[in-house]
């Protein structure tokens, strides 16, 4: 599944490559290429993270989220920064090319590991809608489950102002320094995830989570209460630290707590939460700008990641108390 995935996905870089070469390149070809790409990729992440628990040793999962977290910031710095420099040097069409290249990285990667164990077959005769609905079932039998996907929605939803960085990037000297707003998080997510062996210690992962969601808030508030540049790129950073905390010891309760045969599915749920939040966020974001401002949006979307996270840990005990049993 993940070589097929990988294959479509180049193939999607080729059809990009092709469109940007035509005189007139078409827009509805690149909407239609990234929207199969996206949903390609829905069917590459539950894949690639159901693997986890048949290639990884119980004790090193937060070894392993920590690696996550980091390849997932590192990427979202250097990826921008060298696609803009290809672009820049080369063009638009080479670019897509040189991108459609790296995929021949990870397939040779994949086809290294020849030591893959084989996979439950324990429900294989089990039908699609079946599959979903037990998966499903699954999700909402479990409270720290639950937890850990509406912790991480809410504060996408409220604390997210991605949106708003250009209308922000404005008042601190224009397009330069839209960039450095945007990297921000990612520089704060790669930076905590080099201190790995200190999340090891911690078994309360639920309130670890809750804590790291709240102080994501406060950052956000923070970041809106700030005017000067220096210090909204702390702010900034700050909540991507505690984002990277948040996603370590979610990736770690998963994968200790969810069977094998059910690693998949949980991880295509949780793309639901992952996919939507950050839309909805930008969408939430935005209203409230154009009727209260810019600064009152960052600010309220803040108190309200807070609030809703207080809330969470309240009707879900079970995941503010969860402890981890793995020594």
């Amino acid at each position: 599944l993940l070589m097929t995935t990988e294959i479509f996905m180049s193939i999607g870089c080729l059809l990009l490559a092709w469109n940007a070469s035509l005189p007139a390149p078409h827009l509805w070809i690149i909407f239609l290429v990234s929207s199969a790409m996206s949903a390609i990729n829905g069917l590459h992440r539950p894949a690639i993270e159901s693997m986890t628990q048949q290639l990884v040793t119980k004790n090193d999962y937060t070894t392993v989220g920590a690696l996550v977290t980091f390849k997932f910031n590192l990427c979202m710095i250097a990826g921008p920064a060298l696609g803009g420099l290809i672009i820049a040097h080369y063009g638009v069409t080479k670019t897509f090319i040189f991108d459609f290249s790296t995929y021949f990285v990870s397939l040779i990667a994949l086809l290294l590991m020849t030591h893959v164990p084989k996979p439950d077959m324990h429900e294989q005769d089990e039908s699609t809608f079946q599959s979903v609905k037990s998966g499903f079932k699954y999700a909402l039998s479990r409270q720290e489950l639950i937890g850990t996907s509406l912790v991480d929605f809410l504060a996408m939803v409220f604390g997210m102002p991605n949106a708003l960085f250009p209308a922000i990037a404005a008042s601190y000297g224009g397009a330069k320094t839209l960039g450095l707003l945007y990297s921000a998080p990612a520089v704060g997510g790669l930076v905590i995830s080099l201190f790995a062996r200190v999340f090891e210690k911690v078994k309360r992962h639920g309130a670890a989570i809750a804590m790291a969601a709240v102080f994501w808030g406060v950052s956000i508030i923070c970041f809106g209460l700030v005017n000067h540049l220096g210090s909204a790129l702390f702010f900034l950073a700050m909540a991507g630290v505690f984002d990277g905390i948040s996603g370590i010891f979610r990736m770690t309760m998963w994968n200790q707590t969810i069977p094998t045969r059910l690693r998949g599915r949980m991880a295509g749920i949780e793309m639901i939460s992952y996919l939507s939040g950050p839309r909805l966020g930008d969408t939430e974001a935005g209203l409230i700008a154009s009727v209260f401002g810019v600064t009152a949006s960052v600010i309220s979307g803040g108190v309200l990641c807070v609030a809703g996270v207080a809330i969470c840990c309240f009707c879900l005990p079970k995941f503010w108390k969860y402890k981890a049993s793995i020594e």
